[in-house]
C-alpha cells in the first residue's frame, strides 16, 4: 500500500506543469549567458538563486585549540580558492607574516593565480597541478619537495581521501581546519511557492530541514547535482526525480532542460 502511494505521488508530480524553480546556489554573475537563462527564455519558467549554505572561517579560539603552529611549515597546500581566503584571513587574525621563503602547493593553475590577491605572484614558490588529486600528488611527491613540512588547509567537511592520498604518498602533512560550511538564514523565503527545488550539495539538506522543520515535501520535486547530494535527499526520506549527472547529462541545467520538456 506505501509503494502504490509513493509511485502514485510521481506520477502525479511527473505530470505537474512548472513555473517557478528554486536552485540552492548563488546567481550567475554574468546571467545573460547562464545555461539558466535560456531555460528561463525557451520554457517561460521563473528562476531564482538562493544558496542554502555559506562557508565562514573558524574563530582564532577554534584554530588555536588544533595547537597547530603554521610557522612550523614550510609549504601550504590548497585545494580550493576558498581554502585560500580563510588562511589568509586566520593569519591576519593571529597576526602571522608568512615568510618569502614558503612554498605554495594548488590543486589547479586557478587556485595558484589566485594567490595574487594575497602575495606577489613568483613562479619559483608556487606549484600547482591539473586539477587533480593524482596531479597535486604528483607536484607534492617529487625528489625535490618530499622533504618540506606541508600545511593543508581543509573544510570541516573535507574529502578523506584527500589528506589519506598525500599522507599514503609518505608526505609530511598537518591537516588544519581553517574554516566550515553553515546553513545560510532562508527566513523570507516562501519555500512551498516552487515546483522544483535543485540542490548542490548534501549540506544543502541540513540547511533545508533547519530552516524549515514543518517542511513537507508534498508534489514539489527535488532535483541533485552528485551521488553524495542524490543520497542525502534518499537518506533524508524525500523523493527525488532529477539527478544529474548521468550519461548524456552532464550538468544540472541540461537535467532540467530534459525535464522540462515535458513539463511546461
Amino acid at each position: 500500500m506505501e509503494n502504490s502511494r509513493f509511485f502514485e505521488k510521481n506520477r502525479q508530480a511527473s505530470m505537474k506543469k512548472i513555473k517557478k524553480i528554486l536552485l540552492s546556489q548563488p546567481e550567475p554573475i554574468e546571467k545573460e549567458k547562464s545555461p539558466y537563462n535560456e531555460l528561463v527564455e525557451r520554457y517561460n519558467v521563473q528562476i531564482d538563486f538562493r544558496p542554502f549554505i555559506q562557508v565562514e572561517s573558524v574563530s582564532l579560539k577554534e584554530f588555536r585549540k588544533q595547537k597547530i603552529e603554521i610557522l612550523n611549515h614550510t609549504a601550504i597546500i590548497f585545494t580550493a580558492r576558498t581554502a585560500v581566503d580563510h588562511f589568509f584571513h586566520i593569519c591576519e587574525g593571529a597576526r602571522i607574516v608568512v615568510p618569502e621563503t614558503m612554498k605554495y602547493f594548488c590543486m589547479s593553475e586557478t587556485i595558484a593565480v589566485y594567490l595574487q590577491k594575497y602575495i606577489v605572484y613568483r613562479k619559483r614558490k608556487i606549484f600547482f597541478g591539473n586539477g587533480t588529486l593524482s596531479s597535486l600528488i604528483e607536484v607534492t611527491g617529487t625528489v625535490k619537495h618530499r622533504g618540506e613540512k606541508f600545511f593543508l588547509v581543509l573544510a570541516d567537511s573535507f574529502k578523506p581521501e584527500i589528506p589519506k592520498t598525500l599522507e599514503r604518498a609518505k608526505l609530511k602533512i598537518t591537516r588544519a581546519i581553517l574554516y566550515r560550511t553553515v546553513s545560510s538564514d532562508l527566513s523570507g523565503l516562501n519555500i512551498k511557492d516552487y515546483d522544483i527545488i535543485a540542490f548542490c550539495s548534501p549540506t544543502e539538506i541540513k540547511s533545508l530541514q533547519s530552516n524549515f522543520p514543518d517542511f513537507e515535501q508534498g508534489d514539489t520535486i527535488f532535483a541533485t547535482l552528485g551521488q553524495a547530494t542524490a543520497k542525502a535527499v534518499k537518506a533524508a526520506k524525500y523523493s527525488l526525480s532529477i539527478e544529474a549527472p548521468k550519461p548524456g547529462i552532464p550538468s544540472m541545467s541540461k537535467a532540467l532542460d530534459l525535464f522540462l520538456k515535458d513539463h511546461t
